[in-house]
């Protein structure tokens, strides 16, 4: 078995003169080696592990590769559709591979895009507007506060504290800013006051299932700070020597909200189309009803238990290890795909 491994590599040294954005959260979706050198040791057991960095010349190496599977975790180099590049790839040359496909992952990546299915097919997501330039704030009509972000961003990137708006003025001075920054459109939606939690979700169809609930507890955050899950909590307070006790696996709630937290989650999940995995992030309204924020067809899957990566916590939560959860997605994937299972995968009873 030939397993090929598509990643983006973080540079040791951001290149500005490489990202749309000029800011240093230009990379932060892109992996560390240790994240990816831990990735292709815990597929080794399943076969020779080919790493194929999905750079300008991934087509290339691809198709000289020509993997049995391909473990997709490339965030991609450039674009609102930069997550479907790979996917996109393999289909053309017909190399099969884990995870969503070009469409999902677009459509996921693409905030505005997403709650548009979302709301289309009866799935709770806040009330929004889309801004692509300084002019469209005069039809925002929703009532403050309100919460803004880059359309098509991910990992926190573009997430701010300050991004939480009381007033016009506010808004108008962050959508601005945002817009000089990130080169794209601007999401500002109807901000959700209650709890949020993170939903990671393993299979396909009617086996698809939540992994235990994470919650985010805000107080763990610096004193007077909004309660926003951003790039500061991600990425500059949450650090190796100092971390951030801001998640608790399993989120102690009720159990009737729990569940609805789950179906949300899950209903999501299969409105947009989502294969194999997917990190769901959802947060209560005024009246606690979960509501969708976005999903994470690609979720972080940093190795390092010290370190506030949801994915992993979660499976670990539900008795899976590390090596475990990522060889339950290439089952999951040769499941889905009418492949032979690979006999040293995870058996089914550990991901069922």
């Amino acid at each position: 078995m030939r397993i090929g491994l598509a990643y983006n590599e973080k540079p040791a040294q951001p290149r500005a003169a490489d990202a749309p954005s000029a800011t240093n959260d230009a990379y932060v979706e892109w992996d560390e080696p240790s994240t990816i050198e831990a990735v292709a040791r815990a597929l080794a057991p399943l076969g020779d592990v080919i790493r194929l960095e999905a750079d300008a010349f991934f087509p290339q190496k691809l198709a000289l590769a020509r993997p049995d599977i391909l473990f997709n975790m490339a965030e991609g180099l450039h674009g609102p559709s930069r997550e479907a590049h790979v996917p996109a790839i393999c289909e053309y040359m017909g190399v099969a591979y884990t995870g969503s496909d070009p469409l999902t992952l677009a459509l996921a990546l693409h905030k505005a895009r997403a709650k548009e299915v979302l709301a289309f097919r009866g799935v709770a997501t806040a009330p929004f507007a889309v801004i692509e330039e300084a002019a469209d704030l005069a039809r925002v009509k929703l009532p403050f506060p309100l919460f803004v972000k880059p359309v098509a961003e991910g990992s926190g990137k573009g997430i701010f504290v300050n991004n939480l708006c009381d007033t016009p003025e506010q808004l108008r001075e962050r959508v601005l800013v945002l817009l000089s920054e990130y080169h794209q459109a601007v999401l500002v939606e109807t901000y959700l006051p209650g709890p949020e939690f993170t939903v990671a979700i393993l299979g396909n169809g009617a086996a698809a299932r939540c992994l235990p609930l994470i919650g985010i507890d805000f107080s763990a955050l610096p004193a007077g700070s909004p309660p926003v899950y951003g790039y500061e909590a991600k990425w500059l307070w949450d650090t190796l020597d100092r971390p951030l006790p801001i998640f608790e696996c399993p989120a102690r709630i009720p159990e009737e909200l729990y569940h609805r937290i789950e179906q949300c989650a899950l209903e999501g999940y299969r409105a947009l189309g989502c294969r194999d995995w997917c990190r769901v992030d959802v947060r209560l309204d005024d009246f606690r009803i979960p509501n969708i924020v976005e999903l994470n067809p690609l979720p972080g899957i940093i190795p390092d238990p010290r370190m506030n990566s949801c994915f992993p916590k979660a499976a670990r939560a539900a008795g899976l290890s590390y090596d475990e959860l990522i060889r339950s997605v290439v089952h999951i994937a040769c499941e889905r795909l009418g492949s032979p299972i690979i006999a040293d995968a995870v058996p089914r009873a550990a991901i069922a």
